[in-house]
């Protein structure tokens, strides 16, 4: 069967019979109040002038970039499409806070929604609407990327409310004006909108770091005293597993992404036929964005940097609703071991983890018991039949396993948790730091407990391209809780009588420890990253090389077990490891570089060897290989690290 007919027996399945020959003949409600809006008429006149073209002709482009991107609300057409969007989730039960949904409502009576969502597949512009219409929301106005906007179906999709929008538009002023206009007039108009606040698919299963472009038009919209209100509505889907993850590890090895065009729909569409479990879609803390940006103006913070400001914290309260899953457990256990465990063992580990996340009162997807036999067992044979475990019962009980080539995967379960263990990871190596303290060692005012904070602080800036930490302030106060868990009331007090034997005797005790699990497969791959670095001396970096001589290398080093899993080899963690040594100025070339370049390396060195620290007082086996320093890198070790 060919892919047309394919594409046309999957459009067959949900849509109403001729709907693609009921396309309005008249434009859309936003699109003719927008043309007869005189604030808009001035704004394109502006922009006509400010280019030197003639009126009629941006007049013509921004007419066309209106109908390109404006959509509708049929009702036959949604319920066809809503029909369709269960077909496409037949793979998965979708499991919803009913009690969340019900707040959610009442706020959606007196209030224009915009649903800011987290993005792991591409089922997620299913999920979200689907929940909404079946619980009778006032209509949902979806924004998505125009590479979905495939023939036909992209033209039926827009009468759903899929509003499809270029991703580069920094060249095309036209079009940034009918967007912004657009929205303000959707706002106007009371209209529930949602977007990802990543722009786009995560490929590692943590949350991306926010685009702000939807958002900046958002807040411009309720600027002003006369100016709708908005609520900005953070909601989290999560899935036990995806089809699509082994396809997005693929482009972390250096694959090329697979265009979206018919023949990519059908197979999607086909490999939905195979359960895979649950999803959860879980709703955030709501906040007025008027009163967010009032706020932010009485202190001063306005323009971008208010706009970041807002973005932030929808990521954090994206991170804080998503709940913990079964499969991100079971993968954190595997990934962490990376050897064949029995039930019993992923028992044993997962354990700890789990007295860690009642006391931290983090949500568990479906209310699993995450120390259930039973609940751990199934998760193991899901993982295994899908193929990210392989599993062996020739011998006196069955074992399993990270399968070849699906660390990346798993590492993408774990990852959707990982937000809530960074912290405690950080405040193990910050007690670590202070254990190893010299008798003789000169300490700043504060004591000991002083050098684990400066250590914990340092490993922030380290990582702050990876994870969306609070602010300085926010930070110190979430790792006195951390530190409280781990050795009580008090010990995180400044002051306190914090010495090297009990930071010892501390993490000796402490259940679980993280650091190795959480932390390592970063810190790996930015060391391969920075070790290619510091390999080209003072020399400018094609960054592109780069990326290539660290997948390279990287690949190498797991082959010799100088990195300890394979799913630090990975572009994507690759290309955040370049954002940071962006960010401290080593990319650009010039004489001494190489001694900062040098630096870093050493740096992210002795990040590595505290991590495997925590992992050998876990009583992890030793797995890696240790690269010992050629003695002409000593004088750069021992230079002042760069702790921006």
């Amino acid at each position: 069967m060919t892919a047309v007919r394919r594409a046309r027996d999957l459009a067959r399945v949900a849509l109403p019979k001729s709907v693609g020959e009921r396309l309005p003949a008249a434009p859309p409600q936003e699109v003719t109040e927008l043309l007869h809006d005189k604030r808009f008429q001035g704004a394109v006149a502006e922009q006509a002038k400010e280019q030197g073209r003639p009126e009629e002709e941006v007049w013509s482009e921004v007419k066309g970039y209106l109908h390109e991107m404006s959509a509708a609300h049929d009702d036959r057409t949604a319920q066809g499409w809503a029909r369709m969007g269960e077909w496409f989730l037949r793979a998965y039960d979708v499991l919803v806070d009913e009690d969340d949904m019900q707040a959610l409502k009442r706020l959606d009576r007196t209030h224009s929604l915009a649903l800011a969502f987290s993005h792991r597949s591409y089922l997620d512009g299913m999920v979200i609407p689907n929940a909404l219409s079946s619980r009778r929301f006032s209509p949902t106005y979806t924004f998505g990327g125009a590479n979905l906007n495939l023939p036909v179906i992209g033209t039926v999709a827009s009468r759903t409310g899929l509003i499809f929008i270029r991703r580069s538009t920094q060249e095309i002023p036209v079009y940034r004006l009918a967007l912004r206009s657009y929205i303000r007039q959707m706002v106007t108009n009371k209209r529930n909108m949602a977007w990802s606040i990543e722009g786009g698919r995560t490929r590692t299963g943590k949350l991306r770091p926010p685009v702000h472009g939807i958002l900046k038009y958002l807040t411009d919209s309720v600027d002003g005293d006369d100016a709708p209100d908005v609520q900005v509505v953070p909601m989290a889907v999560v899935y036990d597993q995806l089809h699509e993850v082994s396809l997005m590890t693929e482009e972390a090895r250096g694959g090329s992404k697979t265009p979206e065009d018919w023949r990519w729909l059908v197979r999607f569409a086909r490999l939905q036929r195979n359960r895979l479990g649950r999803a959860y879609l879980t709703v955030g803390e709501p906040f007025s964005l008027r009163e967010r940006m009032q706020a932010l103006a009485d202190e001063g913070v306005t323009g971008h940097q208010a706009v970041e400001r807002i973005a932030l914290d929808i990521s954090h309260r994206l991170n804080r609703a998503t709940p913990v899953t079964v499969t991100a457990i079971v993968s954190l256990a595997l990934l962490g071991a990376d050897r064949a465990l029995t039930v019993d063992e992923v028992l044993d580990t997962v354990e700890p983890l789990a007295t860690y996340i009642e006391a931290r009162q983090w949500p568990v997807a479906g209310a699993a018991d995450l120390r259930d036999r039973s609940t751990i067992r199934r998760a193991l044979a899901e993982l295994a039949r899908s193929g990210v475990l392989t599993a062996y019962d020739g011998g006196t009980e069955p074992v399993w396993k990270i399968g070849d080539d699906q660390h990346l995967v798993a590492a993408f379960y774990r990852n959707t948790v990982i937000h809530i263990l960074v912290e405690r990871a950080i405040g193990e190596l910050a007690l670590l730091t202070v254990s190893e303290l010299e008798p003789d060692a000169e300490l700043p005012p504060g004591g000991e407990l002083q050098v684990g904070w400066e250590e914990a602080k340092r490993m922030r800036d380290l990582l702050k391209f990876e994870f969306f930490f609070p602010s300085r302030a926010g930070f110190e106060d979430d790792l006195r809780t951390e530190l409280q868990l781990l050795v009580g009331e008090g010990a995180g007090n400044e002051g306190g009588d914090m010495t090297p034997v009990r930071a010892r005797e501390l993490l000796a005790n402490a259940r679980p420890h993280l650091a190795h699990l959480v932390l390592r497969p970063f810190l790996d791959a930015y060391l391969v990253l920075a070790d290619r670095l510091a390999d080209r001396g003072d020399s400018t970096v094609d960054e592109d090389d780069l990326l290539a001589d660290s997948l390279a290398v990287g690949q190498q080093w797991a082959l010799q077990r100088r990195v300890a899993s394979a799913e630090s080899i990975s572009l994507e963690l690759f290309r955040t490891a370049m954002s940071l040594a962006r960010h401290k100025g080593l990319l650009e070339g010039g004489d001494g570089l190489g001694s900062a370049r040098e630096a870093f390396a050493a740096e992210l060195r002795e990040a590595v060897r505290r991590v495997n620290v925590i992992g050998e007082i876990a009583g992890e086996p030793t797995q890696v290989v240790v690269h010992v320093v050629p003695e002409s890198q000593a004088e750069a070790e021992a230079q002042p690290q760069d702790t921006r």
